[in-house]
């Protein structure tokens, strides 16, 4: 069996780039990173050997992105709840509902696009990365990112063009 700082050591950037891939985010990907590792030491006993460490490693890290999901919805839901108390009229709660609606159908459309482009543009909405963040993190330019995200834009509004001519 490995020290477990080898382990650590061997599979650090295997879980994080996991986790950042599952997140799209450098901060909760360290932080789920970390997490993951303290978990394996915690029950390094159990690990049968019936697949790589790193397989195990990941699994581990999944179930802690799924724990935050969860927590992160019962967090929002209770928000929810407390912005509705506080809205005085109809109208304000059918607006909130049109822009969550307008959300959910942007984020399928951005679903539809190819990988790359898909990432860029998470990378730049949700991370809020700049074009230059954005090349570094991508191993290419910031003239390279703010053309993929441009592109990526022009194929939104062609879907979206595309599904208002369908509806006439």
């Amino acid at each position: 069996m490995q020290s477990i700082e080898s382990v650590y050591r061997e599979n650090f950037n295997i879980v994080y780039k996991y986790l950042f891939c599952l997140t799209h985010s450098n901060d909760i990907a360290e932080e789920l990173t970390q997490e993951t590792f303290c978990i394996a030491v915690k029950y390094i006993n159990s690990f049968k050997g019936n697949c790589k460490i790193s397989v195990w490693l990941c699994q581990i890290a999944k179930h802690l992105w799924f724990k935050e999901i969860m927590k992160k919805k019962k967090e929002k839901s209770r928000i929810d709840i407390e912005t509705l108390e506080n809205i005085e009229n109809v109208e304000e709660i059918e607006d909130i509902a049109f822009k969550n609606s307008e959300k959910s159908e942007l984020y399928k459309k951005i679903e539809k696009l190819d990988a790359k482009t898909r990432k860029v543009i998470y990378l730049r909405i949700k991370g809020e990365l700049s074009f230059k963040e954005i090349g570094n993190l991508m191993k290419k330019n910031e003239n390279w990112a703010r053309v993929i995200f441009y592109r990526g834009k022009q194929k939104l509004k062609e879907v979206d063009e595309n599904e208002r001519k369908q509806r006439m």
